[in-house]
């Protein structure tokens, strides 16, 4: 199946952000390809959305990614945007935590961003433009007592992704950060948080209209940086 439509490749496509923004670049017209570690969630959502395919891919294993995109040149044609969302967290001190979970934590966040980025430059560059837009968080930018696999990760994640902007910016190709600030509304956290009212959290509909905002900006006031959090939350 291929398209003429623009093509969004989200890494990370559960049922939070990454459905959310699945629906919100379908909406936008762009064909989605939903890269997810099982075809539990992403093979149902894709015959929903249509123009989209559901491919297996672990963020962690460089084998993976590169498969993952070969398909989707395949399927649908080159990437125009790429929507790196992989990026779960380990929530342990130094004392809980192991180092298979600080590899795993840098692997997801880091090494799959940086692996998954080199599979789509040369079609970028070829055309002249492009969007690599990655959602992040607010523990890339300092350390606590239980984010000690996670937080440098996610730092891991911030500096590549400020290097890749310096370096692709002038080629034409959006490189651009989410900073989550915030609890995701997802029915896992309500399930934690029962006492929390709706404001509390981050609705993963109103961050990926940000998303896709950033692919859509001019490229005479380009974003690097954005920060996404309840009017409420304490920063």
């Amino acid at each position: 199946m291929s398209t003429t439509k623009p093509i969004a490749a989200i890494i990370g496509v559960g049922p939070g952000n990454g459905t959310a923004l699945a629906r919100q670049f379908s909406a936008a017209g762009y064909a989605v390809a939903l890269l997810a570690r099982s075809l539990d969630h992403t093979g149902p959502l894709a015959k929903e959305l249509g123009d989209a395919v559901a491919i297996v891919c672990d963020a962690s294993v460089p084998d993976s990614v590169a498969a993952a995109f070969t398909q989707i040149k395949t399927e649908l044609g080159d990437t125009d945007t790429l929507i790196y969302n992989a990026g779960p967290g380990t929530w342990a001190t130094i004392e809980e935590a192991s180092a298979q979970d600080f590899e795993r934590n840098w692997q997801v966040n880091a090494l799959g961003l940086f692996v998954a980025t080199q599979q789509v430059l040369a079609g970028m560059k070829q055309r002249g433009g492009g969007n690599i837009l990655i959602v992040g968080a607010t523990a890339s930018r300092r350390g606590n007592a239980r984010t000690v696999a996670f937080a440098p990760a996610k730092a891991a994640q911030r500096s590549l992704a400020e290097g890749l902007a310096r370096h692709l910016w002038p080629s034409g190709i959006h490189v651009a950060l989410v900073i989550i600030d915030g609890v995701v509304d997802l029915p896992r956290s309500r399930k934690n948080m029962p006492d929390k009212p709706d404001s509390f959290f981050v609705k993963p509909e109103a961050l990926a209209k940000n998303v896709l905002w950033l692919a859509q900006q001019d490229r005479s006031a380009w974003t690097f940086e954005m920060e996404a959090r309840p009017f409420g939350e304490n920063w």
